[in-house]
């Protein structure tokens, strides 16, 4: 996707670069690499990312064309501001299955989406383990095929276990280890799929 690269991010890539050495990594994984540091002003990031190129690749081409987007929560939708994504975490819907299933809202929003797009979403997490989790339920037991989850949510309860969760599936997936996350981080990593190297 085509963006015209404001002079700040591309002064911010240059010094990313001049901190992190990211030459090692594949393209999409460096975009991704690349993209939450800059989104975070933490190069620390670097060494907690799990990323698998073919998998990073494939998602990227299943944006390009046009594949559903899925995301857990608003505030991850409006980080990704060049590509329609779906949250129906806020829906009436979604609260009274929440309500009569005994599920948070977040994970029966996962629940009502993949009925709704079927196989070959990306979704991206970037807040609650408990979408990751239901996430995860659905797509063993065949009721939903990811093109890739962006695991990323964050927090003490629950977060770092559920992306462990994730990594031990054989889904197409990026995630990272510790309990750190976010809906800013989980938009980058959705961005750096969509943009690509900024300075390229």
């Amino acid at each position: 996707m085509s963006r015209t690269v404001h002079p700040i991010e591309a002064e911010s890539y240059r010094i990313i670069r001049s901190v992190v050495d990211t030459t090692a990594l594949p393209r999409r994984s460096r975009d991704v690499v690349e993209r939450i540091i800059h989104t975070t002003a933490d190069p620390s990031w670097r060494d907690d990312l799990v990323l698998d190129e073919v998998s990073l690749d494939a998602a990227a081409q299943s944006l390009g064309g046009g594949a559903p987007l899925v995301v857990d929560v608003m505030m991850l939708a409006a980080g990704v501001t060049t590509y329609p994504s779906i949250c129906l975490v806020g829906t009436r819907e979604v609260r009274d299955l929440a309500a009569s299933v005994g599920l948070t809202r977040s994970a029966a929003a996962v629940r009502l989406a993949a009925e709704r797009v079927g196989d070959g979403a990306v979704w991206a997490i970037g807040n609650a383990p408990t979408a990751l989790f239901e996430l995860l339920r659905l797509a063993e037991t065949g009721a939903v095929r990811p093109a890739l989850v962006v695991g990323l949510p964050v927090g003490y309860v629950g977060a770092a276990e559920s992306k462990a969760a994730l990594r031990a599936t054989a889904l197409p997936h990026l995630s990272n280890v510790s309990a750190r996350g976010g809906s800013a981080v989980a938009a980058a990593a959705v961005n750096a799929l969509l943009y690509g190297d900024p300075l390229a």
